[in-house]
């Protein structure tokens, strides 16, 4: 078409030096248009950009299948994101051109979108004698910005950068994935200029310019590669992004190793290395580590000094890092792994603006973040929550509903203290997190309401296990979803009905009286729930004695991490307020007595059985059950089996009873010397479990025994102590005599 010219801008995607020539170039020619290498129905979402904070993502997905999603990250220093603000802030119209993300999602393969399958930037650096394209990248393009500072300067950059691409693709065939968007950038390009616009610029992948630039393939022919493309309804929305999701990204654009450098790039065009050192050097101080202003000077000359050595026009990210290491850091690598993980990569979380289309989940969940005070951040972050206090409650209950959700932007740790009045959580959010949401929009427009309704949906579901349903009622009452709880009890109810099966009982119960717990402390109502806790816990007495029959190894050592579990959550059960506080701990108590004096246990759960009666108070003669069970009728591997049963949780029962340790120390002494070697896996394995105040205060008991008795008897046998040196030193790995 007369009078019209086409500009077609090659670029890196995410390069720093790309996103200003591509801004200074756009400055220059002043388009009418603008077409973005990107899905077309994201055209109407275009005028938000402005409202946004990079990095964000365009977010296509299939209603009623957000599984079957795709992402098109952008951040600041990406040269599309920067022609979307030119186009925008100029009243320039922005189109995206690649294939529709209707066909795209229609025809995946992966769960990503993929770029190219070439490296063209490789083949460049290959060229020019580099073997790390990114280095090369940085020494031609992003080293050498000022270049594209002035919006009149004529930079040659993307002619020569059309030159080199056609080189590269000089008999290059693509795929038909590749063919085909191609060709919809071209009928784009076509539409686009029918319509009558004059001066159009094409901001494109460097790959894609000798497809797009000089004389092009005829209409008929792209119409005839695009014909009967599958398609799929599809839905595009922007959600945030992270740096540290842009770092690992494989999708579309490619992933980036340095975001957090580039940006510091893109933000910083001036005295990059200077400032980069500086910042680094304040990262270090807020770590406490000492660092002062002639530490940041002779970094930033050692820097220089390592570029000129190369041959480089300006220190990149290799020579900065290794000054940091030498002299900021002085060689220590955790303190280079904070400035790569805080800097290199960095911790930036995008923003969407509240007009951006979302669904309603989004929308109350953001809602609520704002009125919880809790901010999404893209690092770890820690809070302690006192579930006395309302606004902690509050808290608690949403991330338990988000995690009911699939939404793991809250992990639970571990509590300080022993209070049931606290908890810890670790939050950070991942762009992931909004997909999440949108899969599960049509529970619900409220989170409370998808999470009871998701928790229903579980309950009802024909696979669920009975440990699974136990699992969901614990969840139900820390999320407070009293609404849901009448059918998950139901379910569990009819489940453990039928479920002959004592150790499913047994793995189900503590959840359960945990649960029962969170209805006092929470406050939340779990009516019906001590009447299953109770079936429960009696199914199990009356199972347990068959279930400890005939046990190899295996099923022993199973058997035992149940019945602790049991024993525990039994304990727990009768210290609920207003409940039947001894009846559960009796009966339970009473089965464990009336099994622990059958002959044909293993050895493990026999003296498992021992240990808790003894500290349970129920019994006098723990001492003549272990002098039974070490004894000479006993083989020396079901010894062993007790002594770990009997002692697994702790060993300061040996620092406190002389006679129970005498009785172990002498079972010891007495075996042969192949008895010791077949027992002593077993043997460490026990006693390595002991804290180490334990183990050292039991050899100070047997050393003092030890002491008293060669005081007693003057006269050692050297022969024989020898030979027993020799044992110890054996056993703990030394040579020699």
């Amino acid at each position: 078409m007369s009078g019209t010219s086409v500009f077609v801008l090659g670029v890196r995607h995410h390069g720093p030096g790309s996103a200003r020539a591509v801004r200074a170039e756009l400055e220059r020619i002043q388009p009418d248009a603008i077409l973005i290498e990107g899905p077309p129905e994201a055209d109407s979402l275009v005028s938000l950009a402005p409202d946004l904070e990079p990095p964000v993502a365009l977010l296509a997905h299939v209603p009623g299948a957000p599984a079957n999603a795709a992402f098109w990250p952008f951040a600041g220093f990406s040269p599309e994101w920067q022609a979307i603000m030119y186009g925008t802030s100029a009243g320039v119209p922005v189109r995206f051109c690649d294939l529709p993300a209707a066909h795209s999602l229609a025809d995946r393969a992966d769960d990503e979108v993929p770029d190219m399958r070439a490296d063209p930037i490789g083949s460049l650096a290959a060229a020019a004698g580099y073997d790390d394209p990114e280095r090369w990248w940085e020494d031609v393009v992003e080293h050498r910005g000022d270049t594209f500072s002035s919006p009149s300067h004529q930079a040659p950059w993307f002619e020569v950068i059309a030159e080199a691409m056609a080189a590269v693709r000089e008999g290059y065939e693509p795929d038909e994935r590749e063919a085909r968007r191609e060709a919809h950038m071209r009928k784009t390009l076509r539409a686009t200029l029918k319509q009558g616009y004059g001066r159009i610029a094409v901001v494109c992948g460097a790959w894609h310019v000798p497809a797009l630039a000089g004389p092009l393939p005829s209409a008929t022919a792209d119409s005839a590669l695009l014909r009967g493309l599958p398609k799929v309804k599809a839905e595009l929305t922007w959600v945030p992004w992270t740096y540290g999701r842009l770092a690992s990204w494989s999708g579309y654009g490619a992933g980036i190793t340095s975001p957090g450098w580039y940006h510091h790039l893109f933000t910083a065009p001036d005295r990059p290395v200077e400032r980069w050192l500086g910042e680094a050097a304040a990262v270090l101080r807020d770590e406490g580590l000492a660092v002062s202003s002639a530490h940041v000077i002779e970094s930033v000359r050692l820097a220089g000094s390592l570029a000129t050595l190369r041959g480089r026009p300006l220190a990149g990210l290799s020579e900065v890092t290794e000054a940091a290491r030498a002299v900021l850091c002085e060689g220590d690598d955790l303190a280079v792994e904070l400035i790569q993980r805080r800097m290199v990569v960095g911790d930036r979380l995008g923003h969407v603006s509240d007009g951006t289309p979302m669904v309603p989940l989004q929308r109350d969940l953001r809602e609520q973040q704002r009125r919880l005070r809790l901010k999404p951040e893209a690092l770890d972050r820690e809070i302690d929550l006192d579930l006395r206090k309302p606004l902690d409650l509050d808290r608690s209950h949403l991330l338990h509903r988000l995690r009911l959700l699939g939404v793991g932007w809250g992990t639970p740790g571990q509590a300080r203290g022993k209070g049931t009045f606290r908890e810890t959580w670790t939050l950070r959010w991942r762009p992931e997190h909004d997909l999440a949401l949108i899969e599960h929009a049509a529970l619900g427009t409220t989170v409370n309401t998808a999470a009871a309704r998701r928790a229903r949906d579980l309950a009802g579901a024909p696979a669920a296990a009975l440990a699974d349903l136990t699992s969901l009622v614990e969840q139900c009452l820390l999320a407070d979803l009293p609404e849901a709880l009448p059918e998950v009890l139901a379910a569990l109810s009819a489940k453990a009905a039928l479920d002959t099966d004592v150790t499913h009982l047994m793995a189900a119960l503590p959840a359960m009286v945990r649960a029962h717990r969170y209805g006092d402390v929470r406050g939340t109502s779990a009516e019906g729930l001590a009447v299953i806790v109770r079936s429960m816990l009696d199914r199990i007495c009356v199972g347990l004695p068959v279930a400890v029959t005939a046990l190899d190894d295996e099923a022993a050592a199973g058997l035992l991490k149940h019945m602790d579990a049991v024993h525990v959550a039994v304990a727990l059960l009768t210290e609920v307020p207003g409940g039947a506080v001894a009846a559960p701990r009796d009966r339970w108590l009473a089965t464990l007595r009336g099994i622990s004096d059958r002959p044909d246990l293993h050895g493990l759960i026999e003296g498992r059985l021992t240990r808790i009666l003894l500290d349970s108070g129920e019994l006098q003669d723990a001492g003549d059950r272990m002098s039974r069970a070490m004894s000479r009728g006993q083989t020396p591997a079901r010894a062993a089996a007790w002594v770990e049963g009997f002692l697994a949780g702790g060993g300061l029962l040996l620092v406190h009873d002389p006679r129970l340790l005498a009785l172990v120390d002498g079972w010891v002494t007495g075996l042969s010397g192949d008895q010791f070697t077949d027992v002593l896996p077993l043997l460490r394995r026990t006693f390595g479990s002991f804290a180490p105040p334990e183990r050292r205060a039991i050899g100070e008991r047997v050393r003092s025994a030890g002491r008293a008795e060669a005081e007693e008897e003057q006269d050692v046998d050297e022969r024989r102590a020898a030979a027993a040196v020799a044992t110890v030193r054996a056993i703990l790995g030394k040579a020699g005599g």
